[in-house]
Formats: C-alpha cells, structure tokens, sequence
C-alpha cells in the first residue's frame, strides 16, 4: 500500500532507521496501542514488518516498546489527527480504542441519559472525527475500526449471527458502539474513506482487559494460588463465543491488506461455550481445584443474550482468516502471562 501524505520529515526517517526498520517499509498506527487488543494488534504489524506507532494519551513503553505520539483522542480535532497520520506516512491506521469504558459483557451498560450521551460521543465522535481526518482526494491509508458483536443486539438463541443481521442494539454501550460503527462503514461505501470493521465476540487471552469477566477472573486465580486454597468463583448459565486477542490481531493485519473495503466481519471463534468450560480452562491452567465454583440460575447483567455465538464465514472467504488459538490454550497463556492490561 503505497502512502497518499508527503515524505516523512528527516527527523522521522532518522528514528526508522536508528530502529533498523527499512524506510520503505509501511507504517502502522494504533490509536490505542497500549490496550489489552492493541497491543497485540502491535506485534501483529511489526511481525509483518510494519512500522508501528501507538497513539494515546500517555505512553506505556513497557508494553509497547514502539514511537509513540501523545494525543487525547477523546478530544482530537480531525486537524490534529490528520497531522498525526500525515507526519508518520501512515499506511494503515487501526482505531483499537474502547472510549466508551464499558464494564464488560457481565457488567451494567447504561447509566442514564447522560452517560447514554458521553458513549455516543466517545465512539461515534471518535468516528466521525477519524473520517473526516482521512478523507483524501487520493487514496488514503486503510482505516480498521474495532467494533463489538453486541452491536446486532441478543439476536436468537442457537442461531449464530451473522454479518446481515439487521442490528438492534439492547443497551447504551452497544447502541453507541453500533454509531461508530456504521459512521466507518457509511463512509467506506460512499468512498470517502478506505476501511473495514471488525465486530469482536468476547476476548480472552494474554493481558485481558481487568473491566472484563477473564481480566477479574485472573486476579482471584493468582490471590487463591497464592493462598494454596480454592478460589471462590461463581459463573451463570450464558453461553458465550470467547476470540483470543491474538487471533484479533491476526484479523486486523489481514484486513488492512486485503481489497475488503465497506465490509464488517465478524471475528470470533465461531463455537459457543458456558462459562463454566471457560473457568474450567482457566483453573486447570493455574493447577487449582474447581470446589470453589458456584453455577447461579438467577437473571444475568449482561451486554448481550445468555447466548451468543459469531458466524464467522466471511472473514473466511474474504479475509482469509481462521481463530488459531483455542480456548484451552489462550486461557493457559493468560496465566503465564500473570497479570492483565491494566
């Protein structure tokens, strides 16, 4: 993918080269890089022999050991991010953020009309500002959105969902995330930009994010191991469609070079499992006993249906992508990893 901004000021090709990455190389920027998904998204690029940048408010060097630029994206006009883009030469920007601060998929997802408003702001705003900012005459760099399954809403059980299923959204984080969404993909159909989504299941893996169900899970394994006694866990009946944050990775390198513009895919591991096999997993990856795990019948705080797997046919024809990483495994190398993404 050839670059559509000015040659890289000498003090940019100075820093690739002090960093032994070729000057021809193309260039990634994740807003975001320092996340549980982000940073994974960064290795992925560098695999690949991308340059990487991560963007955030502040730098995290020892989880993403790339150039950074610091930036609210919160409150970045569309100016100063095209700045960014445009001074790095990028070739791909990847909006890996989750501005919204959801709690999780077990956690409460609205907070009244004013909280519905800073969601909506955090994600379609972002959105929309992002659009604006790489909005070219030429073809400009190929923009990979992160979105969330939860945007078609709880859909039915024992159907997977797929990409045309017409969204309904059930809650404030997911109506939200469901704006941001579709400002990308309105704007790559009407060729205004270069992009695709990728509506993420729930993630697990190493580094999880501590607002989710595995970034809480992970802290109680470690306490009880520590301990030497059984942890204390207690899961509900939801069924759920669990995608490891390397395999999303994996995703947003593929989608970045592939000619899928205007298309949402959706990135999961295409199998449904109780949350009760998910902790299982995780336990025997600790080496501890599962005395302390409680199952309870009652109603769940949930973002989405107490069912929900991903059709993942698309990504497949067109990305080219398959899941990887099984759950047994990415469970296990959560607890090697020890720690999540703060």
């Amino acid at each position: 993918m050839q670059s559509p901004w000015p040659a890289a000021p000498e003090p940019r090709r100075a820093e690739r080269v002090a960093a032994g990455v070729p000057d021809s190389a193309p260039t990634a920027v994740v807003l975001g890089g320092t996340g549980c998904i982000g940073r994974h998204i960064c290795a992925a690029f560098s695999r690949q022999g991308y340059r990487v940048v991560t963007v955030t408010r502040r730098p995290v060097p020892r989880v993403a050991p790339h150039p950074h630029r610091r930036l609210d994206l919160a409150a970045a006009e569309p100016a100063a991010l095209r700045a960014v883009f445009e001074d790095e030469r990028a070739d791909v920007v990847v909006n890996a953020t989750d501005m919204a601060g959801a709690t999780d998929a077990t956690g409460a997802a609205d907070g009244g009309e004013a909280r519905a408003a800073e969601l909506l702001d955090a994600n379609e705003g972002l959105a929309r500002r992002l659009v604006e900012a790489l909005s070219t005459p030429a073809r400009g760099p190929r923009l990979i959105h992160i979105g969330t399954i939860h945007e078609y809403g709880p859909g039915e059980s024992g159907v997977p969902l797929h990409e045309d299923v017409e969204p309904a959204p059930a809650n404030a984080y997911a109506r939200a995330k469901l704006a941001g969404s579709q400002v990308v993909l309105d704007a790559a159909r009407a060729g205004a930009v270069s992009a695709v989504v990728l509506r993420l299941v729930n993630t697990c893996g190493p580094y999880p994010t501590p607002a989710g169900f595995v970034g809480k899970l992970l802290p109680t394994l470690l306490a009880a191991a520590a301990a030497g006694e059984p942890p204390s866990v207690t899961v509900g009946g939801a069924m759920r469609d669990w995608i490891d944050v390397r395999d999303v990775a994996e995703a947003a390198v593929l989608a970045a070079r592939r000619p899928v513009g205007g298309h949402a895919f959706n990135i999961g591991s295409g199998v449904c499992v109780s949350m009760r096999e998910l902790v299982g997993h995780a336990l025997a990856a600790a080496g501890l006993p599962d005395s302390g795990v409680r199952e309870t019948a009652g109603p769940l705080r949930s973002l989405g249906a107490d069912w929900i797997q991903a059709d993942i046919g698309r990504a497949r024809a067109l990305l080219g992508w398959s899941p990887a990483f099984r759950l047994k495994e990415s469970m296990r190398d959560m607890w090697d990893a020890g720690e999540t993404s703060r």
